[in-house]
Formats: C-alpha cells, sequence, structure tokens
C-alpha cells in the first residue's frame, strides 16, 4: 500500500509536506486581492459630443449610427447609450465575463470608424472617443483650496496637468479620470450689438480666427541639396498657434484703407475659462475637483490603492499654496476590513476544530497530527490558486473556512482508526498504523474523490453565478485532494512515530465525557436497531422530509447575493424639468449640510448637474455620495448604512424644491446603480417619444400594483419644457441667406461653437465662440444676432425663425439600437429579486402589446442568464458521486445507501435559513453544495465498514448494526469539528457579514441534520439495498440450477 511505504519513510513524507507548504507561501505573495472575482462584464465607451444640439438630434445622427455599426460585434451581450440636452453622447457596449477587454475595444474602435462618415461634421471634428471603461471604481480623490483661494477651474487644471497623468501609469490603475473636468479653453464672449454696429456676424469672426491661429511650417534656410556648399543650415520658425487671451484679442478683424483695424477685444471678452461648465463638483460644501480611479482588470486593489496613497502623498508635497488633497472614498476599506474578518474567523475556527479533536482523542500527541495536517492543506491550496489564475477574494477565503473542516476530517478518519487498532488487538503504534491504513485507505481516496466530483463540476458553469462558485468551489477541491495526499502520506508517518501504546486512565473531566459518549453510542445503537427493525417507518418519514425540502424552497426568497453595509450611501436629488443647475446646487448644497451634522457621516460628496440613474448630465439632476464612519464606531443597527437610507430621505422631505431619493450601493459593485434591478422597455415600433411616454406610465402604473415589486419608477420624461424654432426656408432663400451660416450663428450666440486649438502648458486646448451671458437668457435675444445676406445686408435672426414651446425629452436613452425608456425597482420586503423579476415580466407580458419590450441589464440580465445554474450543479454532483462510488464498490447498487443521506443535510441547510430568514443567494447554494459531499463522507464510512464485515462473513443486519456503532465516533467527531468551525462565520458581524451568515447558518443546518438524522436512516438503507440485491442474485443462482427441460 501507499501508506506502507511512508511508514517506513517519515523523512520522505515530511518533505512532501514542506515542498507543499513552501509553494503555498510563495503563491500567497503573488495572489491579487480584491472583494469579489472577475464576475463584471467587460465594458467598452464611446463618447461624442455635440454641443447645442438637443437630445433627440443627437440620439438619432450620432447615437444611431454608431450603434447600428457596433450592433452585434464580438461577444457582444447588450448596448445602451445616453444622449443628453448638454450635448453630449455616452454609449456603453457591454460583453460577456471572461471577454478580453482589450480586444473587445480594438473590436469597437473599427465598428466605430467605418460609421464616422454618417456622423455630423462637427461632432467628427470634435472627435469620437472609444474606450476601455472599468465600472469598477477603486478610489475617488478631491483636490480642494481649504482656504478658498483657487477657484475650480485652476484646481481642476492642476490635477488634469500634475496629478492624473502620474496615476495613470501606475501598477493597477486602468485608469484615472475627473468628473465634470473643467478643462481648459480659450472663452470667446461676443456681444451681438457690437457685432452689428460693425457690420459684422458670428461666422466673420470664426473665420477670422482659423485664420490667424493656426500652426505654419515655414521652411528652413540652406537646406540640401545646394549648388554651392554653405556652412550653416539655419530652421525658421514663426507665430503659430496663440497662447494667451492678449493675443486672442488682438485677431484682427477688419482694417480700412487708413490701416485702422478692427480687432477682436472690440466686439468680445477673452478670458481663459472652462471648456464645461456642467457640472459642479463639492466635497463637504467646498468647490473641487474629483476624479475617480478605476482599476484595471486582474490588479491587485489593496496594492493599488496603497500605490496611489503613496504616490498622492509625494505629489502634495509639491502642491502650490492653498490647494490639499483628500480620498473620502475608497472600496479597499471594505475588502481589507472584510479580508480582515473572515481571517479571524478563520483562526476563531482552527481553534475551535483543535479543542474538538483534543477532547475526541484525549492526548496531546495524537492531536498533533490533524492540527499539522490543516495549515498543510491550506496554505498549500494558495499555490493551487495561483496556477489556476484565481484571486485571494471573499469567495476563496470563505472556501478555506469550509474547507479547515473538510481537511482536518481526512487526519482524524485515519488517527481515530489507528487509536481503535491498537486498543483492541494491542499492536504497537507501526504494526496498528500498516493494518488501519489497510481499512481507510479506500474510503479516503474515496472521500477525495467524491468531493472532487461535487466541486469540480460547479467550476464549469457559465455567467456570473458560475463565475462566483468556480473561485469557490475549486479552492475547496484544491485543499480536498492537497489534505488526501497528507492522510496517506504525512499522517501514518506521524502515527507510526508520535502515537505510544499503553492503556493510561484518561483525565477525569474525559473520564466523564468518555462515560457521556459511551452511553450516546448505546443509545445511538438502540435507534438504529429501531430503523433497521422498521424500515416502513424510516422510509415514511423520508419521504415526508422530502416533502418539506420542496416547500420550505418555495418559501425562501432567493436572490443572488445578499445587502451588505458596504460604509458608503448615495443620494440622489432631483428637480422639476428644466430647472437651472444653480438651483440643483441648491438644493444639493441644503441637503450635503444636513449630512455632514449626522453622527455616521464622515464626508460628503457632491456632483451637481449629474444623473446617476442615467449616467448623464442633465441640469435638473445631482448626486451625492456618502462615506460613511468605520465599522467599528458604527456598531448600533440605527447607523447601519442599510438602515440610513430612511433618514436620510426624512432630510430630504422638508426640500421644496426637488425631490430626493436615497439608496444603497448594489453589493456587488459595478453590477447597476442601485441595489435593485434596472431594465428598459424598448420601442420597436419606431413611434414618437410621446407614445413612448404614455406607454411607460402605463407600464410604471401597473407594476407598482403588484405586491411583489417596490419603487418602481421611470427615468424617461418626456415633458421638459422646450423651445422649437421654425425656420422659414423660403424667406431664407429668397433673401439669399445660406441655412448654415442661421445655424452657425445660432450655435455661436446660444451653444458653444468649436472654432481650432490653441497650445498651453504642453497641451492642446478648445477654442470656444459664444454670447455673453446677457444675450442668450431669452428667446427675444434672437433679435439681436444678425447673418449676412448675398446682397452684403445684415438680416436680424428673428425676422427668419419662428419661436414656440413645446415639450420633449431632456435626455434620450436607446437599448440595443431601440429609442428606449430606464425602468428601475426592486423587490418588496419578503420578495426575493428572482420574483420580482417574474412579477415584473409578467406586467410586460400585459401592458406592453408586441411593439414594445422589455430588456433586461446589470444584475438582472446576470441574475436571469444564470437562473437555474445552481439546481444543475447540485444534480450533476449527485449523479457524479454515485458514479464514483458505484466503480469503487464495482456495485450499482450500494452507492443508492450513500446517496440518501444528502436530502437530510439539504433539509437542515433549508430550515435553518428559513428560520434566519436569510435568502437563498450565491452564498447558500455554494454552502449546498458542499453539503452533498461532507453527507455523502459520513455515509461512505458506514457503508465501507458494513461491506468489510459483510465480507468476514457477517449477516447483513449485524454488518450494519456493527458498521454503524464503530464508525458513530469519527463521524460526530469529524461533523462537530466542522460545524464548530463555521460557528465563527454564522454569528460574525461588521462588513460584509451578511454573506458569511448566509454560507454559515446553511452549512451548520445541513451538518447538523447530516449528523443526528441520517446517521440513523444511513444502516437502514444499507440492509434495503443488500438484501434487495441477495433476493436478486439469489433468483438468479436459482434459474441457473435448474435442470434444463
Amino acid at each position: 500500500m501507499i501508506s506502507r511505504f511512508f511508514i517506513d519513510r517519515p523523512v520522505f513524507a515530511t518533505v512532501i509536506s514542506i515542498v507543499i507548504v513552501l509553494a503555498g507561501l510563495a503563491a500567497m505573495r503573488a495572489l491579487p486581492i480584491a472583494q469579489y472575482p472577475e464576475i463584471l462584464p467587460p465594458q467598452v465607451s464611446v463618447s461624442a459630443a455635440y454641443p447645442g444640439a438637443s437630445s433627440q438630434v443627437i440620439a438619432e445622427t450620432v447615437a444611431a449610427p454608431l450603434e447600428q455599426a457596433i450592433n452585434g460585434v464580438e461577444n457582444m451581450i447588450y448596448q445602451l447609450s445616453n444622449s443628453s440636452s448638454s450635448g453630449a453622447m455616452s454609449l456603453t457596449v457591454y460583453f460577456a465575463v471572461g471577454t478580453d477587454p482589450d480586444q473587445a475595444t480594438i473590436n469597437v474602435n473599427n465598428k466605430v470608424q467605418a460609421a464616422l462618415a454618417k456622423l455630423p461634421e462637427e461632432v467628427r471634428r470634435q472627435g469620437v472617443k472609444v474606450e476601455k471603461k472599468s465600472s469598477d471604481i477603486l478610489q475617488v480623490i478631491t483636490l480642494y483650496s481649504p482656504d478658498d483661494s483657487r477657484d475650480p477651474i485652476f484646481i481642476s487644471n492642476y490635477a488634469l496637468i500634475n496629478v492624473i497623468d502620474e496615476l495613470k501609469r501606475l501598477k493597477g490603475v486602468g485608469d484615472a479620470s475627473q468628473f465634470g473636468s473643467k478643462d481648459y479653453s480659450m472663452r470667446i464672449w461676443l456681444r451681438p450689438d457690437k457685432l452689428a454696429q460693425y457690420n459684422l456676424t458670428p461666422t466673420d469672426v470664426v473665420n477670422a480666427i482659423r485664420e490667424q491661429n493656426s500652426q505654419f511650417a515655414a521652411g528652413s534656410f540652406g537646406q540640401q541639396p545646394l549648388k554651392e556648399p554653405q556652412d550653416f543650415t539655419y530652421t525658421v520658425t514663426t507665430q503659430g498657434r496663440f497662447t494667451d487671451p492678449k493675443e486672442f484679442e488682438s485677431v484682427i478683424l477688419r482694417t480700412d484703407d487708413t490701416g485702422a483695424s478692427l480687432l477682436l477685444k472690440d466686439v468680445a471678452r477673452v478670458e481663459l475659462g472652462a471648456q464645461d461648465y456642467s457640472l459642479v463638483t463639492t466635497l463637504n460644501g467646498q468647490q473641487n475637483a474629483a476624479f475617480g480611479i478605476y482599476l484595471q482588470p486582474g490588479a491587485n486593489a489593496l496594492d493599488t490603492a496603497e500605490a496611489v496613497e503613496r504616490t498622492m502623498q509625494r505629489l502634495a508635497k509639491r502642491f502650490p499654496e492653498g490647494i490639499a488633497y483628500k480620498i473620502p472614498y475608497d472600496t479597499t476599506k471594505f475588502v481589507q476590513v472584510s479580508i480582515t474578518e473572515v481571517i479571524h474567523t478563520f483562526f476563531e475556527a482552527l481553534v475551535l476544530v483543535v479543542l474538538v479533536v483534543f477532547i475526541f482523542l484525549q492526548n496531546w500527541r495524537a492531536t498533533l497530527i490533524p492540527v499539522l495536517a490543516i495549515p498543510v492543506s491550506l496554505v498549500g491550496t494558495f499555490a493551487g490558486m495561483y496556477m489556476l489564475g484565481f484571486s485571494i477574494n471573499l469567495l476563496t477565503l470563505f472556501g478555506m473556512v469550509l474547507a479547515i473542516g473538510i481537511v482536518v476530517d481526512d487526519a482524524i478518519v485515519v488517527i481515530e482508526n489507528v487509536e481503535r487498532v491498537m486498543r483492541t488487538q494491542g499492536l504497537n503504534a507501526r504494526e496498528a498504523s500498516i493494518k488501519a491504513m489497510e481499512e481507510v485507505t479506500g474510503p479516503i481516496i474515496a472521500i477525495v474523490l467524491v468531493l472532487c466530483a461535487v466541486f469540480v463540476p460547479v467550476g464549469f458553469l457559465g455567467g456570473l453565478a458560475g463565475q462566483m462558485y468556480k473561485q469557490f468551489a475549486i479552492t475547496i477541491a484544491v485543499s480536498v485532494v492537497i489534505s488526501g495526499i497528507v492522510a496517506l502520506t504525512l499522517s501514518p508517518a506521524l502515527c507510526a512515530l508520535l502515537l505510544k501504546p499503553g492503556h493510561h486512565e484518561p483525565a477525569a473531566p474525559f473520564r466523564a465525557f468518555n462515560r457521556f459518549f459511551d452511553k450516546a453510542t448505546e443509545g445511538y445503537g438502540a435507534g438504529v436497531r429501531f430503523f433497521l427493525k422498521r424500515s416502513l417507518v424510516g422510509l415514511l418519514l423520508f419521504g415526508g422530509m422530502i416533502a418539506l425540502i420542496m416547500l420550505l424552497f418555495s418559501r425562501v426568497p432567493g436572490s443572488l447575493v445578499p445587502d451588505e453595509d458596504q460604509g458608503y450611501v448615495i443620494n440622489a436629488y432631483y428637480l422639476p424639468p428644466a430647472a437651472s443647475l444653480n438651483r440643483t446646487e441648491a438644493l444639493s448644497g441644503a441637503v450635503s449640510q444636513q449630512l455632514m451634522e449626522h453622527p455616521a457621516v464622515e464626508d460628503v460628496v457632491t456632483f451637481a448637474g449629474f444623473d446617476v440613474l442615467t449616467f448623464g448630465v442633465r441640469s435638473n439632476a445631482g448626486v451625492s455620495f456618502v462615506p460613511l464612519k468605520d465599522w467599528s464606531e458604527r456598531t448600533t443597527p440605527e447607523l447601519d448604512a442599510r438602515n440610513l437610507t430612511r433618514e436620510f430621505m426624512g432630510m430630504g422631505a422638508a426640500q421644496k424644491d426637488g425631490l430626493v431619493l436615497s439608496f444603497n450601493p448594489p453589493p456587488i459593485t459595478g453590477m447597476s446603480t442601485t441595489g435593485g434591478f434596472e431594465s428598459f422597455i424598448q420601442d420597436r415600433s419606431g413611434g414618437s417619444v410621446e407614445q413612448l411616454g404614455e406607454k411607460v406610465q402605463a407600464f410604471v402604473e401597473a407594476a407598482s400594483k403588484r405586491p411583489e415589486l417596490a419603487g418602481i419608477q421611470s427615468t424617461f420624461s418626456a415633458n421638459v419644457p422646450q423651445y422649437y424654432i421654425d425656420l422659414d426656408r423660403t424667406k431664407t432663400r429668397a433673401l439669399g441667406v445660406s441655412v448654415s451660416d442661421v445655424f452657425t450663428a445660432m450655435q455661436a450666440t446660444f451653444g458653444s461653437y468649436y472654432v481650432n486649438d490653441f497650445t498651453l502648458y504642453g497641451r492642446t486646448w478648445q477654442v470656444s465662440l459664444q454670447s455673453e451671458s446677457e444675450f442668450r437668457r431669452k428667446p427675444e435675444d434672437l433679435g439681436q444676432v444678425y447673418v449676412r445676406s448675398s446682397s452684403g445686408d445684415l438680416v436680424p435672426l428673428s425676422t427668419l425663425l419662428r419661436v414656440r414651446r413645446i415639450l420633449g425629452p431632456d435626455s434620450y436613452d436607446r437599448f440595443n439600437v431601440y429609442p428606449s425608456a430606464k425602468v428601475l425597482g426592486g423587490p418588496a420586503p419578503g420578495y426575493s429579486s428572482g420574483q420580482a423579476l417574474a412579477a415584473m415580466q409578467e406586467v410586460a407580458d400585459e401592458v406592453l402589446g408586441e411593439d414594445y419590450s422589455l430588456g433586461w441589464i446589470g444584475s438582472a440580465y446576470q441574475e436571469l442568464a444564470t437562473q437555474g445554474s445552481g439546481t444543475q450543479a447540485f444534480v450533476f454532483g449527485l449523479i457524479l458521486v454515485f458514479l464514483i462510488l458505484a466503480a469503487q464498490y464495482e456495485r450499482w447498487t450500494l452507492p443508492l445507501a450513500v446517496v440518501t443521506a444528502v436530502p437530510f443535510a439539504v433539509f437542515g441547510a433549508i430550515l435553518a435559513v428559513w428560520l434566519r430568514g436569510i435568502q437563498n443567494d450565491v452564498y447558500f447554494q455554494v454552502g449546498l453544495v458542499t453539503l452533498i459531499g461532507l453527507a455523502a463522507k459520513n455515509a461512505i464510512l458506514i457503508v465501507e465498514f458494513a461491506v468489510l464485515l459483510r465480507a468476514e462473513g457477517k449477516g447483513i443486519f449485524e454488518s450494519a448494526l456493527e458498521a454503524a456503532k464503530l464508525r458513530f465516533r469519527p463521524i460526530v467527531m469529524t461533523s462537530l469539528a466542522f460545524i464548530l468551525g463555521c460557528v465563527p462565520l454564522a454569528i460574525s458581524s461588521g462588513a460584509g457579514s451578511a454573506s458569511r451568515h448566509s454560507i454559515g447558518a446553511g452549512v451548520i443546518g445541513g451538518m447538523l441534520a447530516a449528523t443526528l438524522l441520517a446517521t440513523f436512516v444511513i444502516p437502514m438503507f444499507y440492509l434495503l439495498v443488500e438484501t434487495a440485491a441477495q433476493r436478486v442474485s439469489r433468483r438468479g443462482k436459482a434459474r441457473e440450477e435448474q435442470p434444463p427441460h
């Protein structure tokens, strides 16, 4: 046997273990650390700008051609775009989990290049940007001026030029980008009254600037080839682009015969301003520049955050007077605290396991053996994780905690058996080890194979849940394999070395424990005998339990992952349609002030002008991210982030001007904006915006009546007050005015017209033309703007245009190439997200008809895609266990006796979760899969020994009873070790405790049931299966013995 070899060579056995540990330690340092594995769909964002255009125009002329070109790019799952009235279009393409983000970006870019020809010229000039977008935001850093000596434009550009570029180069940083960056721009504020006075139009100004502010290549003097040799060659330079407002002011618009010239400063004011004023960012009420650091896929979040922190400290030394920085929001805090908590749990579990082993084995020498086996298997697992490209995250760490209980089992099985052989047969340690190993090598290999059979198939599930299971299951599988190796090499070698024969009387407390345990064993024997004699009662109980399982599963709500207190809350502000930015700023400022006085709040980072639900820029929306104080300071339930949202909403109720929504971030950062679900109602009919608005209204009303749904609302609004301008084209034509001049004049007055570029601080910025603010307040101001007709006369715009008020959307969503409206909501309390999605689908079928359809995004999309994958894994695992056991015992019937243990474990698990009011989520399902293996393991031990006893010639009944009694002690011991190992999970608190409860409660419940219930009936099932098999074989024999007629 394998073990015999190692019993004779203990050093060799030890070396194997040391090598495993060293490999694990080396891998531990190289593994990336994150909160979750790579489970987010990679995203590529395409952005374009069309300043001054309405949202509908942008959607039709920019978003639509791009979407049609991109649609169906390799591995795409869906795409959505948002066009806002501020002139920005952002389109995001989502790819299947596991797609290479760089390749996806290249593919999208190729499609975009093909579509450029269809876009408006103004959009092409500004450029269409395609970039890989990480939704995995790591930190938000803010630069602000503590004494208000610096203006936001200066701070924003200081950050852009001196800070962001440094951070982008750091290892692990995927991207660093400013929120609402106020990039420098040469702002030319025209005065239409002055222009008219000098008989000029905005188009004349544009042409003059373009002509004089440009780059020239003037060549060089004395460049080869020359007829006569020359000693020097001189390069010629000349003034190219302007850099200073003064130079722009002296752009010559016109000269007359006397040589007097009209300059730009005579008709306009020139200043170095910002390109975009549509977003105001504040930290605790002070204006600032905020930028987000995004993590590169596969990078170590903790290391990256640390590197950013160090770089910021270094850069801060060079900051000019009056600028300071702060990192108000940092996701790695949650990861760090969660991981520390899991590691605490881990050590608590270790101590409890050692305790159990010591109580049962009652001497330190014996206890040492399993205690040595645990670290070898667990540390070795890191090496396996490294080779498979996993990271250290919550799931792999849970796997480790569960593995403690499983790993210690193999060692316990070995020791317990060696001890028993020494006690009953009086052999010395070496002989006993050899003899005992002959009995348990079979079961150990079977247990390892069965556990792997349960966990490995789980790793092949698709989708989001598959990614989460994979990490977890394969981690356990690796640790189980290593633990099997240790149990067959190191444990027997140590047994032969350490165990001493001799029956010394144990200490007093142990004697009491032994007396109690002997009584328990007798009681257990009586119970087993009862079921062996009355197998019908056992079968009825079994059937009843299966029915109960069905009932409980329908009662327990399902979800993807539980909601956690992540240490921050999001507040969204909504004002009436078309409300201006200063109103939004006033409202968000007032609420921020109240928030800062709340005992749980650390900082308030506010973006006025940003709509967090559509990720678009709107003047009537704002958002605050509210990082809370550390978890250790918020121990009472009312300071838990999940309970603060109601209180924060109450603060907003006093605000007259708008509505304040407060919600918790989604459990998986970057999956969706709110913790609920997000969907789009697509308009496939090509109907008007008003019709879509009516449909959405009807849908929201119908959905709000459903008991399963809560907070159903749509971000779509088709009744924002707007102005519509009618151009009288006949009149324009008759006067000989070109249509493009009319709209250039409009854009240069009321929009912001991009003229060309200038250079400053080694960068290229835009020159923008717009009227002074008093000339663009209301429609009547059109009368002051003139265009030139073919006869050279100036024509006021008000004679060519008619203005009327209309209602329309201010931001326009498209989903998978159709115009759409976003609908958000969540499950009502007591219902699961699964039930909520089903209810939404039913409402959609009733209300929407064939012209409209419902499409899902974010976590809802992933949840629908992964539905049923848990069940598949479960069933597949069961079948494999059955097949492996059939191969092991060379019998088709025997494994049935083992597999019957599984329903007991499932029953215990679902009962525990139902009683604690936990949901059936990914963590619980992962626990269930673990339980199949563990429940089967108990059964294997009993059945294996019954088979050995049968081989010695005992009857079926005696074999079953005797095997059950023999294995009762190791079964109770391993199960207790496992249960106590999971108790710290089930009772933990602090960051990330919800997911630990989910795993802990289920696994403990299941294991208790498997130990307390299943062990009574497994011998009975063995008896039934064996007797049935015997009858069949007897009949077969009888037939053969009958003489032929």
